[in-house]
């Protein structure tokens, strides 16, 4: 579960490494973020060999979409899916435009069926 003040991985390379976050945007009144749910999140620690030629600065705000949480996502064909840590992506803010280029690690084919489909495509790969 993803709420306010939780430490986030960036999982693409727009330069950030960690992020916090501090409103759920797609569910203003709950509590929790769950996967598919946009964020606004500051970013708070960069990559060592992209510091300079980031996209995105330290302390700056931004979008983020959760792929990834650490806790069991439930599908109705019993599939249950849970990862080790929760993993974001970061978007310019207001456009829902993507400022990496690459997605690392797999993404839940439940993205399929969003808004966000061009996720797949950049991805590695996508599970269940």
């Amino acid at each position: 579960m993803i709420q306010k003040n939780t430490k986030l991985v960036v999982a693409d390379n727009s330069g950030a490494k960690f992020a916090y976050c501090i409103h759920n945007l797609s569910k203003p009144n709950s509590r929790y973020a769950f996967i598919g749910d946009v964020l606004l999140v500051s970013v708070k620690q960069l990559r060592v060999r992209r510091r300079y030629a980031s996209k995105i600065k330290k302390g700056e705000l931004a979008y983020a979409l959760v792929i990834r949480s650490n806790i069991f996502s439930n599908y109705y064909f019993g599939d249950r899916i849970k990862y080790f840590e929760p993993n974001v992506i970061l978007f310019y803010k207001k456009t829902y435009k993507l400022i990496g280029t690459r997605i690392f690690g797999f993404l839940p084919a439940s993205f399929r069926y969003s808004q966000f489909l061009r996720l797949l495509f950049i991805c590695t790969g996508s599970a269940v």
